[in-house]
């Protein structure tokens, strides 16, 4: 058995990764798994909670899923890597949640009432939307996690994890540990119009974009609204061209491009056309991963399908445990 603390965490197959993925999460959990017992799943049940009518599509992006994260460095030798739908005492622990879940905890989560702001074009009106932070719950504590690494934004969603699980335990014995909320650091990047970087608003930069694609996208890249032409001196604190070469250039060019951006020595396409081809260079290591493990089918099914089982064999012996305390 792993002496390092355990954390468990998921992402929803919606589609290919992009930028904002992996610094928002995935680099994180890449660091993560030399220092922890790490459980990555890929949410697939989640993904329907807003996506039911296109439900199809989950069993591809899963897969592209996973290739991403295998391309970006998530190890099936240092991390157990499964499908969520696969290990069905998901299902049955968000069932006997359910049963002990206050109603007004759901309706106060924050996030609830926001999603059903922002995706005013879907039908959220489900109990399946409105009861996912119990399903959330299931998947964090059914392997008695001690921590799970989110953003800032997230930590609500940390916390109604932590009152069920609380809740569990005052009703039925200790069982559940209550997970730690793991605040994890970010890099703020930004889509290529400066609104947040989403597949929806298409102004993304994919980890498994050909060359010719990113060099497209960053040519298109809002830089500083006020530098009108050439000759105008440029502030790179405020382009969003300026934070990508800070994480992709190396630092002479960093500290160079600053300089000749604020004295208007060099240009935006320039600039940008720098950026790009840094980019292409860092990412050339996925895009290698990403072209095996696409014609290596076998190979993901194999790593999916061991990992499946390893964390089948922990939660089922977490709900033998609450089976008994419920004595069901």
């Amino acid at each position: 058995m792993s002496l390092r603390k355990r954390i468990v965490s998921g992402m929803r197959p919606t589609g290919a990764l992009h930028l904002g993925n992996y610094h928002g999460a995935l680099a994180n959990w890449i660091a993560m798994q030399d220092n922890y017992d790490c459980f990555f799943f890929i949410a697939d049940w989640h993904a329907l909670t807003s996506d039911y009518e296109d439900a199809g599509g989950v069993l591809e992006f899963s897969r592209r899923m996973l290739i991403d994260w295998l391309s970006a460095g998530l190890s099936p030798e240092k991390s157990t890597l499964f499908v969520q739908s696969h290990v069905k005492a998901h299902a049955e622990l968000f069932l006997l949640l359910s049963m002990i879940t206050p109603l007004p905890w759901l309706e106060r989560n924050p996030t609830y009432k926001e999603q059903m702001d922002a995706l005013r074009e879907k039908d959220l009106s489900t109990f399946g939307f409105l009861g996912y932070p119990v399903l959330q719950a299931a998947d964090i504590i059914i392997y008695k996690a001690e921590g799970v690494p989110v953003g800032i934004d997230q930590a609500p969603h940390i916390e109604i994890t932590r009152e069920i699980a609380r809740r569990f335990n005052h009703l039925y014995g200790k069982v559940f540990p209550e997970p730690a909320t793991i605040l994890t650091e970010t890099a703020k990047i930004l889509g290529i119009d400066r609104r947040k970087m989403s597949k929806s608003y298409n102004n993304a930069i994919y980890l498994s974009d050909p060359p010719e694609s990113i060099r497209t996208r960053v040519s298109q890249m809002i830089t500083d609204p006020q530098r009108a032409r050439k000759t105008d001196p440029g502030d790179p604190e405020v382009c969003n061209v300026y934070t990508f070469h800070r994480i992709y250039s190396p630092a002479s060019a960093v500290a160079a491009i600053s300089q000749d951006c604020r004295s208007a020595r060099i240009g935006c396409v320039e600039c940008k056309k720098q950026m790009a081809e840094n980019l292409i260079q860092a990412l050339e290591p996925i895009r290698e991963k990403h072209r095996y493990y696409n014609d290596h089918p076998k190979v993901v099914e194999e790593i999916i399908a061991a990992g499946d089982v390893k964390a089948a064999e922990v939660a089922k012996a977490t709900l033998r445990e609450v089976r008994a305390a419920m004595k069901l």
